[in-house]
């Protein structure tokens, strides 16, 4: 009698979508710390002569950026804040927690209110990947413009980051292979014209076929350039520069910004901007 078969097992594992750390999946597609601080390293120096030390984050989440600012040079400090304690404590157990006991010690992470803050004078505050879009009225948005300067150095500079083209306005999903192996997925579920709303959400795709959906969702208002630029005026900003990206010869976005005063009618594209006191 030949040996029976054992019965397959009924039992599947978790799926990689639950296996999946949502923070650890949005630093890896959507966060470049490392060429974020060096344009702002760079930049700062260009327009103020020196180098910057102390960076303020706002919004900073789980403070990856601030993490990669006091690991660069030992005279960089980083103050991170956030209204979301649940992403700071991520943030700390797994970004600070990787850090340099002396480099921990020149990085703070607040929880608080952008817009009721009170820090030490930075040279630099950040509020990058459209964060500042969650403000969707104008009077709100002048006002966290107005605090920031406040904020600020005497020499300091704000850099803001901001998107737009055709695309921006109409209801698209965009997806992008990720190299730790997933599916970056950007859906622009609505855009209202009238108030210049904006919903989006990210999603992350894995080749197990599962997906972790929303996985981030965002209410924003599209901010145009000239509005974000007029405001940064109105509150006594002396200077606003934008930035460019470029495109390769591939026809992909090339991570270089320059400084324009014009740019194109692409279907999508992305800047940098700064502000100076």
């Amino acid at each position: 009698m030949p040996p029976q078969k054992k019965p397959k097992s009924c039992t599947k594992g978790p799926s990689l979508a639950q296996q999946a750390d949502r923070h650890r999946l949005y630093e890896l597609s959507v966060q470049y710390a490392q060429s974020e601080i060096e344009f702002i390293d760079d930049t700062f120096k260009k327009l103020r002569g020196r180098r910057p030390k102390l960076l303020r984050e706002d919004f900073c989440g789980t403070a990856n950026v601030a993490c990669e600012w006091v690991r660069q040079r030992k005279t960089h400090r980083a103050i991170g804040v956030d209204i979301d304690g649940e992403v700071l404590d991520w943030g700390r157990e797994h970004n600070l927690s990787q850090l340099p006991e002396a480099a921990r010690k020149r990085i703070r992470l607040l929880q608080a209110n952008v817009l009721e803050v009170e820090t030490e004078p930075p040279d630099a505050i950040s509020a990058m990947n459209f964060s500042y879009w969650l403000f969707k009225d104008r009077k709100q948005l002048k006002h966290y413009f107005q605090r920031v300067r406040e904020a600020l150095a005497e020499d300091g500079v704000c850099f803001l980051d901001a998107y737009g083209g055709y695309d921006s306005f109409r209801d698209i999903v965009e997806e992008r292979e990720i190299d730790a192996g997933f599916t970056y997925i950007w859906e622009q579920a609505k855009y209202e014209p009238i108030s210049g709303g904006l919903i989006c959400h990210i999603h992350f795709a894995f080749p197990d076929g599962s997906r972790l959906d929303r996985a981030f969702s965002y209410d924003w208002r599209l901010w145009t350039l000239p509005e974000i630029r007029e405001l940064l005026e109105e509150v006594g900003f002396s200077k606003v520069t934008v930035y460019w990206q470029g495109w390769d010869e591939n026809g992909e976005a090339d991570g270089i910004f320059k400084q324009v005063h014009e740019g194109e009618a692409d279907a999508g594209w992305i800047c940098y901007l700064t502000a100076e006191k």
